[in-house]
């Protein structure tokens, strides 16, 4: 069985983000770039990973960018390569989401072409990158984050679809936790919370959501989580941003 790297060794090491050209995934891949991660980023948006990619390098990340969609086989084979050229992979983080159509509609009223789309990019992505990249994740002994929500535990009207997928994502996060264990490799749930992102703002077009924060609420809890030993918390659902995170017994 692998051991799991101290955090300060998976700092130097690979990271994978999809997702990455705005909102919390840009967030996110800023920060591993400035701690030392070689950052690998994806994002259907070309143009938006470029000028992320750019900012990070300005910074001193050390960062490499492909643009695609985690649904298309290609795109996923090309990621399976890039992954391999550098030989391991410390740290999957699977931010990329599909809302569904824009305003939000009822369960009752979604079609099912939407609704097969969301599961697509929310759930069989992020497992078929785990299958895709397994040998290079436990050969860094690394660490998978799958982003959720908190829809995956409420009932909200109109977020049925998508509170459904990542409902079913977290319980791929659980089982993948117990069925990987034995091969070295950490699997966790994070629920962001609600952000001031161009996602939320899909949502209701015509709302205000300058009250909510923007992505950098969550830098906290992901400084947290990189401090801690992958094993200790594999299994787990975090809400990042919660006052406090525990280690369970």
């Amino acid at each position: 069985m692998n051991a799991h790297p101290p955090a300060d060794t998976r700092r130097q090491g690979i990271a994978l983000v999809t997702g990455a050209s705005r909102g919390l995934g840009e967030t996110l891949g800023g920060f591993l770039a400035q701690e030392g991660f070689h950052l690998i980023a994806t994002a259907r948006g070309a143009q938006a990973l470029d000028a992320a990619t750019r900012t990070w390098r300005a910074q001193g990340g050390s960062v490499e960018a492909l643009a695609g969609d985690v649904t298309d086989p290609v795109h996923v084979a090309a990621l399976r390569a890039r992954v391999a050229s550098r030989g391991r992979l410390d740290l999957l983080v699977n931010n990329a989401s599909e809302l569904g159509p824009s305003p939000l509609v009822e369960l009752s009223q979604l079609s099912l072409p939407e609704l097969r789309r969301v599961f697509e990019v929310n759930v069989v992505a992020p497992l078929a990158l785990v299958q895709q990249l397994l040998p290079w994740l436990e050969r860094a002994g690394g660490q998978v984050v799958n982003v959720s929500s908190d829809a995956a535990v409420g009932a909200y009207p109109g977020w049925g679809g998508y509170g459904a997928s990542k409902s079913a994502l977290d319980l791929v996060s659980r089982t993948l936790a117990e069925e990987l264990r034995g091969r070295g490799i950490s699997v966790v749930a994070v629920d962001p919370g609600d952000m001031r992102t161009a996602m939320h703002q899909a949502v209701s077009p015509d709302q205000d959501i300058s009250d909510r924060p923007l992505p950098s609420v969550t830098l906290p809890f992901w400084a947290w989580l990189l401090h801690r030993d992958p094993a200790d918390v594999s299994g787990q659902r975090f809400r990042a941003q919660s006052d406090r995170w525990e280690v369970p017994p």
